[in-house]
């Protein structure tokens, strides 16, 4: 299985991500990751390629994929917003503020707005638990996070 023809640019730079990366130790993962650098996110038709050629199967290069939360399988939005859900944010009421962003923001985890300018993630500790709960809006962290500071930060983002 290969790419669609349409898509024949797409194989022949993920053919050079994959010649970049094949003679190194373990070189899964940063094909996936250059993969998902160049186009937002890593397709399912590129799996079999990429199977093919590292000799795994599908479902291996899937299983990496799927397992790992920051791979994508759809582009997401413009601007990612990831909210914190490891325990230290949760004991400071994550779970309470999660649902009032998803309520404000009409979005459930990985989802999209339809104008495709915000994506809402689920993030598993990002080194802020002395400041729980935290945020994270592209390269912005946001550390004792309320509705309006989450607002206030997408506003700013134009989102």
């Amino acid at each position: 299985m290969t790419l669609p023809a349409t898509d024949a640019d797409l194989l022949l730079r993920l053919d050079e991500i994959i010649a970049a990366h094949k003679g190194r130790e373990g070189p899964l993962l940063p094909i996936l990751h250059d993969l998902q650098a160049e186009l937002g996110h890593v397709p399912e038709a590129a799996e079999p390629v990429i199977a093919a050629a590292l000799g795994l199967t599908r479902a291996e290069v899937h299983g990496v994929v799927s397992f790992y939360h920051d791979f994508r399988d759809h582009p997401h939005g413009r601007h990612v917003l990831r909210l914190c859900r490891a325990e230290a944010c949760q004991s400071m009421g994550a779970d309470d503020l999660a649902d009032k962003v998803r309520a404000a923001l009409g979005l459930d985890w990985h989802e999209t707005t339809p104008d495709g300018r915000l994506t809402l993630e689920p993030v598993f500790c990002l080194g802020l638990c002395a400041c729980a709960p935290s945020a994270q809006m592209g390269e912005t962290l946001l550390g004792r996070v309320t509705l309006d500071k989450v607002q206030k930060l997408v506003a700013e983002a134009g989102a």
